[in-house]
């Protein structure tokens, strides 16, 4: 296999969602070399915001970068030197192992630790509940909306998940869809177009799906993917800007700063990091 530039900084980034992908973004915008992992069936609401939809699409491009499906290892590399981020199925996260990179990014999202530890890399950091800075993680950064949000934790861990997420003009849980039921889901709204309470914006398995507030579809999940009860499949925003569909979210890119304060804290620090900069000079 080739080895990466090893005066630039590799990045892996275990999952491709929307927050994934706002620090993904942000890390190849400062000159990182970034890999993103996901699973073989990603369950993405914010899809035009998501380099997950690579896996489905075979591409995808955020704001300007864009990022290509990996059929491997090899071929990540391959589109890394090209300057493109690679999205590479990998859900064990063996990518990782083979080429160990500088930098681990835990944006699963899961709200709890599904494998990732402090010896996959230099520095390894966790977004959001589930993780504990200087246990499994270096670091954790935090991912509930309000003052805390995108602040570092370098010991301990971040607020923990109560399960409603952060209030936007006041609404919380309101602003989610969630499937009644087992099923396959068929959407009849897309994302930018506005609803009304009420309103049926999906289905899954012949169930209704109907809007709880008034306002723009924000996300919806992939028509055809099959989810289980419960499972968020879509969003709605009362703002209704549609403009906010189709960019990186404010609770992305703060998350993101926080991981490159984490980043560059520690390439600050690194004696070998900074005699790479050095030679380049």
């Amino acid at each position: 296999m080739r080895i990466l530039n090893p005066a630039k900084t590799l990045a892996v980034v275990k999952g491709a969602g929307d927050l994934a992908t706002g620090v993904g973004w942000r890390l190849f915008r400062c000159g990182l070399d970034v890999i993103m992992t996901e699973i073989e069936s990603p369950l993405v609401v914010r899809r035009t915001v998501a380099f997950a939809e690579a896996v489905y699409t075979g591409t995808a491009r955020v704001e300007g970068v864009e990022a290509r499906r990996a059929e491997s290892a090899e071929h990540a590399v391959a589109l890394v030197e090209a300057g493109i981020v690679p999205v590479l199925v990998d859900p064990g996260g063996t990518v990782v192992r083979r080429l160990r990179p500088t930098v681990v990014v835990d944006a699963v999202m899961a709200k709890r630790n599904l494998g990732t530890s402090m010896t996959d890399a230099p520095l390894v950091i966790g977004l959001g509940p589930g993780f504990t800075a200087g246990l499994d993680v270096h670091a954790v950064v935090e991912t509930k909306r309000g003052h805390r949000l995108g602040r570092v934790v370098y010991s301990g861990g971040a607020a923990p998940d109560t399960g409603i997420p952060g209030p936007v003009m006041g609404y919380t849980k309101e602003r989610l869809l969630r499937a009644p039921s087992d099923g396959v889901v068929a959407p009849c709204r897309s994302i930018g177009q506005l609803v009304e309470k009420g309103e049926v914006v999906a289905w899954v398995d012949g169930s209704p799906v109907r809007a709880e507030l008034s306002g723009l579809v924000r996300g919806m999940i992939r028509p055809g993917i099959w989810v289980r009860r419960g499972t968020k499949i879509g969003d709605i925003d009362p703002r209704g800007e549609e403009a906010e569909c189709f960019t990186i979210s404010d609770k992305a890119l703060a998350v993101a700063g926080g991981v490159l304060e984490a980043v560059f804290s520690f390439l600050a620090k690194s004696k070998s990091w900074r005699q790479a900069v050095s030679s380049k000079l």
